[in-house]
């Protein structure tokens, strides 16, 4: 079911992820504008824009993978540094670009993962998470070996099979078909319940409709509309529909 407010029980409780006057310039580019944005445990932010927009860069820096070249990003308290022990073990991150040992497997590659992290029991839990994101029968294959769709569900079941608080992810749906878009949605909502706090970067309306407690959206590097998923998205449709040449509507 889509969730339709902000949601006090979200915004009553303490922010695990925090980021105050955050922004990121590259030379004399300022690429990300000053952003202050919280997350609690259980609830999702979607961050919406189109392409260049900032969303991408707003999660590498939460995610601690670039430094804000001015504010300051929190979890849980401590400084945001993805080579810091305490926050590696709980900060899981799907990010934009592709990392894979070409020499491991599938499985090798979830094992390889989960024993990192101290899982018990990881073998079991890898054959789980296998199921889950549909790569049973790939569990044998090499990276090179998958389709573009497989390897996102890696990429996913990689943060699935190690513990986490918070959970960045960058266009998680993108290469997947509607039915794994559809199953994937399944797998935030219950990460949600489990009190999982997740930051979502994506371009389809349909899966922040459905997830999102909150909706962020980024124009040229700035937060230009945010609040209620359906309130905000109303809001956007809207816009676009004011924007176009008469003769388009």
């Amino acid at each position: 079911m889509a969730k339709n407010s902000a949601g006090p029980r979200a915004t009553a409780r303490k922010a695990l992820l925090q980021l105050t006057g955050v922004s990121r310039s590259y030379g004399d580019r300022e690429v990300l504008h000053p952003v202050d944005l919280n997350l609690a445990a259980g609830e999702c932010v979607a961050l919406l824009g189109h392409n260049g927009s900032g969303k991408s860069t707003l999660l590498r820096v939460a995610a601690g993978r670039d430094l804000p070249t001015k504010g300051t990003v929190r979890f849980d308290g401590l400084p945001m540094n993805e080579n810091d022990p305490r926050i590696r073990a709980r900060v899981a991150v799907v990010g934009d670009t592709v990392a894979c040992y070409p020499d491991l497997t599938v499985r090798e590659h979830l094992l390889l993962v989960a024993v990192a992290h101290g899982v018990a029991d990881a073998a079991d839990w890898v054959a789980q998470v296998l199921e889950n994101r549909m790569l049973t029968e790939r569990a044998d294959a090499l990276p090179s070996a998958l389709s573009s769709g497989q390897m996102q569900a890696l990429l996913l079941a990689c943060a699935l099979v190690r513990p986490r608080d918070l959970l960045l992810l960058d266009e998680p749906e993108q290469r997947l078909d509607p039915e794994a878009r559809r199953r994937l949605a399944e797998l935030l909502t219950a990460e949600l319940a489990d009190g999982v706090a997740v930051l979502l970067v994506t371009h389809h309306t349909d899966l922040a409709l459905e997830i999102a407690d909150r909706v962020v959206v980024l124009e040229e590097g700035r937060i230009v509309r945010q609040g209620a998923p359906a309130k905000v998205l109303a809001a956007e449709a809207a816009n676009r529909g004011s924007a176009a040449p008469a003769g388009a509507r």
